[in-house]
């Protein structure tokens, strides 16, 4: 478990360390010399490079090595858990019922943006925009945060596209991608009674394939990747109750 742990901070920070030297995935791969599919693997914590390729990483960041491995073993604190993914993934319900098992609180990130701004979402984009929202959105985790160190948070979909607040969200959480096929995903929302999705859209369904694709290389940071298609709710919540008792061993 250590091990595992460890791989996943490294790929955070070399992640970091690239975002912070303007590099691309690809440029640095052709600086370090190694595959843009093993980088990409190495940011996601997937991969165990060697002493000479994290040697070679270093000098392509133009760092000391030891500022890319100094890191320690568990750096996020607590135990707060972080449900992540496209709307009608499922994260509301899960969350609910896994705070439930945990005897956590759990908090709905959107519903604590609303609170915040006294807005609804709708209204909030509306009349202000996305940046105002993502500003809201970072006080709202902030907020959040500092409520304690064991709770579920379900997070709202789009958390990925504001790059400082879902940096913040993976260092302080352990981030569980609940991945549905986009098929699912409008269903789930259809039998919400909201048919918002199709409404003078007659590509809402395509739209949507993009939407999930262009969001899925930062989906797949997270510590765990849970394809919920053909998962109830509880058995999702048992999913996830196995995987934070390795977590937290």
């Amino acid at each position: 478990m250590v091990g595992h742990a460890f791989l996943r901070e490294l790929g955070r920070r070399l992640r970091s360390l690239r975002l912070e030297s303007g590099l691309s995935v690809q440029a640095l791969a052709d600086r370090a010399q190694v595959s843009r599919r093993y980088l990409t693997e190495a940011e996601a914590g997937r991969a165990n490079p060697s002493a000479l390729v994290l040697a070679r990483l270093a000098s392509a960041l133009e760092v000391p090595l030891g500022r890319l491995l100094d890191l320690p073993v568990r750096a996020r604190s607590g135990e707060r858990v972080a449900l992540v993914g496209l709307r009608g993934a499922g994260k509301s319900t899960v969350g609910r019922r896994l705070a439930l098992a945990l005897e956590v609180p759990f908090v709905e990130l959107d519903a604590e943006v609303e609170r915040i701004s006294g807005l609804k979402l709708g209204e909030l984009f509306e009349l202000h925009g996305v940046e105002t929202f993502q500003r809201y959105q970072r006080e709202a985790l902030e907020q959040t945060l500092r409520t304690g160190d064991r709770l579920v948070i379900a997070t709202g979909g789009s958390i990925v596209e504001d790059p400082e607040t879902y940096e913040r969200l993976l260092d302080t959480c352990r981030t569980a991608w609940l991945r549905a096929s986009p098929l699912h995903h409008w269903q789930r929302v259809i039998e919400q009674g909201d048919r918002r999705p199709m409404r003078d859209r007659p590509r809402a369904m395509g739209e949507l394939e993009d939407l999930l694709e262009r969001r899925r290389a930062d989906y797949e940071r997270c510590d765990l990747e849970l394809l919920t298609d053909d998962l109830d709710p509880e058995a999702a919540v048992e999913e996830l109750l196995g995987w934070l008792a390795r977590e937290f061993a």
